[in-house]
């Protein structure tokens, strides 16, 4: 009996810890447009500074990795990085703006970017979850901690001990 309230405890826990997860997507995506607005701005400043001297992007970044100034070179890469960021990121929003609530969670797990969920995670504020989402994923997390309990116990359930044979020593 001790080991189905242990049980239905965990199971709650993690229902608590799933039901969570909407609000804290819904912060990373919001994160996630701020971090696509932040490198647009560089790429595009890059872009002008690059059509300024008549070359594209591509030719722009080759020129600075060609060069033979360590800095320059440097500079180079740096925007090579941020221009890849900015693209998987602007992949990222797409996917999200096509994905139905609970596919948002693959959709955050897929392409997960650690800087953005660091911060979204240093603002977190955790939410009741009265979305269909939120009740859907905190019935997930019970369903999960409450087998997961089960499973992780069922070795020790399984053991059997000796019978006791009744006799007492004085």
């Amino acid at each position: 009996m001790i080991f189905r309230r242990f049980a239905l405890a965990i199971g709650l826990l993690f229902a608590g810890l799933a039901s969570q997860l909407p609000e804290f997507t819904q912060q990373y995506k919001q994160r996630l447009g701020g971090a696509i607005d932040e490198l647009r701005s560089i790429v595009t400043q890059f872009d002008a500074e690059a059509a300024s001297q008549s070359l594209n992007r591509d030719q722009g970044i080759a020129r600075l990795r060609g060069n033979s100034d360590v800095l320059a070179q440097e500079r180079g890469a740096s925007i090579a990085e941020t221009t890849a960021r900015e693209q998987r990121l602007e992949r990222q929003r797409a996917s999200f703006d096509t994905a139905g609530p609970l596919s948002q969670y693959a959709v955050l797990a897929k392409d997960f970017d650690p800087g953005i969920a660091r911060q979204a995670y240093a603002d977190y504020q955790p939410a009741l979850p009265v979305t269909t989402a939120g009740f859907v994923s905190a019935g997930i997390g019970l369903v999960v901690g409450w087998l997961a309990t089960h499973l992780v116990a069922l070795p020790i359930r399984r053991r059997r001990f000796p019978p006791t044979t009744g006799v007492t020593r004085v």
